[in-house]
């Protein structure tokens, strides 16, 4: 028996890079738990009842959210270990830095991100589903999640498109502005809950605009929305599908964030192609992800391409189209589709750690 052999499988491993990389993974399994720490936190109402009011004691906190005192020194004592608050010992009292309210307390701010735990809860209650779909190859679609995750990915989405749509992706496309200021014909496809469609109309009163979503339940919630923001006059949702979309003669036609998730990403952009007016043009936004996976390795990167194993590909597979591409199929790939449905014009618009937007037509 050789001297190799002996060793055992631990022979010749460096056992600190080991500690390292096992403080790692329990670092991520921390960060996985505290996840429902701050879903909670965020639909509780304690990030926004802390924010602004200075150091406050468990009691406090209690009674300005109506919750029990012992659950919320609990929570509170988890957000400490995170340092998501800073705890003075000689008061007793726990202070959320503005700095992090920014973050985690308002939904109308563009840093906002508390939303993308609630998407955890529908994720891991699907991951048995997933499993499954590993062996067979089969898709775990949109509607097979529970509520939490489209509430979550509206939440999650809405700050970065209330800060940005209007004022830079828009303005950054050719012409298109002008034509909305003057009153034109409106598409958003895979509207979800209708903050891009809704936000678009408030932006621009003289343009009418139209969201499809194959989801019922999602545009459902977008008819609430707008009828909430009081632009339902001039916005319109539908049952449908990327594919088979009613109308036609739209000046602008929009993707956002959805395009890969749909398995006949193609068809969806030759549908588009037909229902565009002469000079119109689509807006596509997908994620800032690369199709060099190392690439990604930074914190946003790590996000996306997690979501794309648990949300984004099964979705796209679920539907038995000819492509599931991910959510980092990257540019080339994406312009190699939009070409070959007679979308010839591809140009990168804008961008931010997030998201891409392209500018593309005929």
């Amino acid at each position: 028996m050789t001297a190799s052999a002996d060793a055992g499988p631990g022979a010749g491993v460096d056992q600190d890079r080991v500690q390292q990389f096992l403080e790692r993974v329990i670092a991520d399994s921390g960060a996985a738990v505290a996840g429902l720490c701050t879903s909670l936190g965020d639909r509780l109402g304690l990030y926004a009842a802390m924010a602004g009011a200075g150091p406050l004691t468990s009691a406090q906190l209690a009674a300005r959210t109506g919750l029990v005192e012992r659950y919320v020194r609990e929570w509170l004592a988890a957000q400490v270990a995170g340092e998501y608050l800073v705890y003075a010992p000689g008061t007793d009292t726990y202070l959320l830095p503005d700095e992090h309210a920014a973050v985690l307390a308002d939904p109308d701010l563009p840093t906002y991100a508390a939303g993308f735990a609630t998407v955890l809860q529908a994720l891991y209650a699907t991951e048995d589903i997933l499993m499954e779909a590993f062996r067979t190859g089969e898709g775990v679609g949109w509607e097979e999640h529970g509520p939490a995750l489209f509430a979550g990915t509206a939440k999650f989405f809405r700050p970065g498109y209330t800060a940005a749509l209007v004022p830079e992706w828009l303005t950054a496309l050719d012409g298109v502005v002008e034509k909305l200021a003057r009153g034109a014909r409106v598409a958003d496809v895979g509207c979800g809950y209708g903050y891009s469609t809704t936000l678009m109309a408030q932006a621009f009163p003289r343009s009418r605009f139209e969201g499809f979503d194959f989801h019922r339940p999602s545009v459902e919630a977008a008819r609430g929305i707008a009828a909430e923001q009081g632009v339902d006059d001039r916005v319109a949702f539908q049952v449908a599908g990327a594919q088979d979309f009613p109308g036609g003669d739209f000046d602008l036609i929009t993707f956002f964030d959805c395009l890969h998730d749909i398995g006949d990403p193609g068809g969806a952009l030759h549908h588009a192609e037909q229902a565009l007016a002469d000079g119109g043009t689509c807006m596509i936004v997908e994620p800032n992800a690369s199709a060099n996976a190392q690439e990604n390795v930074n914190p946003f990167g790590r996000a996306l391409t997690a979501g794309s194993v648990a949300i984004c590909l099964p979705s796209a597979l679920a539907q038995h189209g000819p492509q599931a591409l991910g959510n980092h199929a990257g540019e080339e790939a994406m312009r190699r589709i939009a070409d070959e449905a007679g979308l010839h014009h591809w140009r990168l618009a804008a961008t931010n750690p997030v998201n891409r937007v392209y500018d593309v037509g005929r």
